[in-house]
């Protein structure tokens, strides 16, 4: 997003990956949430529209490869340590183990003080850049929303005709950024699996919804096309604590299947160390851990760490490998049930796809 927005002249951003001059002043970014980049060439007779686009190579996600974190960094330009959004769920300091749900959140905590760096929306905003926030109505006064997306105009659209309808009005000024979102071929690789015949209906319909724009859309218009991360059908479940010693000396359990903030009774470096000790022992290869010291010290969520996201990670962060989940007994049956999974550091998970569509 950063690239975009150089060249419809915010001040202060590069574009890094060589967008290029925009050519009327028109900028389109459709997030596909759960669009891996493998999926364009392996499902290319679904997506003939997409597959016509340019390539404009592979994404890297941040870590974790998960909606509330990726699109943060998206919208922010910065990474997971300095925005502050470790991932799916956290625990919320001092809370006595409440546990912050990023999308549905807690009205207890404040979006803006909890995600504090300034959005490139507002930054555009304030730079006279007319910025549009084109997605499913149910997510408009969400504290998500506000805490990573503040700063754009938000319109709401439950069917694809009106996000189309509100995409094409928001283009009638120039400079204008538009970002679509769209969640159905994530929600339908989680409940059915990346290649059901769900998820294809929903990546069709995909297709689709990027060729009604090319006929709308004003000439000159760019479309890129982007995802927060990819996804992995699961193959092998480990419940936590059941028939096993995981949870010993565990407080709370937060993130997710993929990837795990796990939080200890007690609060130390050589407290991290003997569970790490003890999983890998039972795990092996099936996990990868680090302690927050560790993870700190690899930049797994960037070079620069706040004291804020720094007191929000867990004790210890286990990262699934292979095919497999990390099951948490709160939720384990629900958890269960998802064939497809997000939130590791695999390469089908971190690559999405940079594509350019223009009419």
């Amino acid at each position: 997003m950063p690239a975009i927005f150089a060249n419809l002249g915010l001040p202060g951003v590069t574009d890094e990956i060589g967008c290029g001059e925009s050519p009327s002043g028109r900028e389109v970014l459709f997030l596909v949430d759960g669009l891996g980049a493998e999926v364009i060439a392996n499902y290319a007779v679904q997506v003939p529209t997409l597959a016509r686009a340019i390539s404009k190579g592979i994404v890297k996600t941040s870590f974790p490869t998960t909606t509330a974190t990726s699109l943060a960094t998206l919208t922010t330009g910065e990474l997971p340590g300095a925005h502050g959004m470790l991932g799916y769920t956290v625990r919320v300091p001092r809370s006595g183990g409440r546990i912050l749900n990023s999308l549905k959140w807690d009205e207890r905590v404040d979006p803006q003080t909890w995600q504090p760096v300034p959005t490139l929306f507002e930054r555009a905003t304030h730079a006279g850049i007319n910025t549009t926030h084109v997605a499913a109505k149910r997510y408009e006064d969400s504290g998500f929303t506000r805490a990573v997306f503040r700063g754009a105009q938000y319109k709401g659209a439950n069917i694809a005709a009106d996000l189309v309808a509100e995409t094409v009005r928001a283009l009638e000024k120039t400079p204008s950024f538009v970002y679509l979102y769209v969640n159905d071929v994530d929600s339908a690789g989680h409940s059915d699996g990346v290649g059901s015949e769900k998820w294809l209906a929903a990546l069709t319909a995909v297709d689709q919804l990027v060729a009604a724009l090319l006929e709308k859309v004003p000439t000159g218009t760019r479309i890129w096309i982007c995802a927060d991360h990819g996804m992995i059908n699961v193959q092998e479940k480990i419940y936590l604590g059941r028939e096993n010693s995981l949870l010993t000396d565990v407080e709370t359990i937060a993130g997710e299947p993929r990837m795990r903030h796990i939080y200890l009774s007690t609060n130390s470096e050589s407290a991290a160390q003997e569970l790490m000790q003890r999983w890998k022992s039972e795990l092996g290869n099936f996990v990868t851990m680090y302690s927050r010291k560790d993870a700190i010290n690899a930049g797994i969520f960037g070079n620069s760490v706040s004291d804020d996201a720094a007191d929000r990670m867990g004790d210890v962060i286990a990262i699934a490998q292979g095919n497999c989940v990390l099951l948490e007994p709160e939720r384990a049956e629900k958890e269960a049930t998802m064939v497809g999974h997000h939130g590791g550091d695999s390469e089908i998970e971190i690559s999405v796809p940079l594509l350019l569509a223009q009419p």
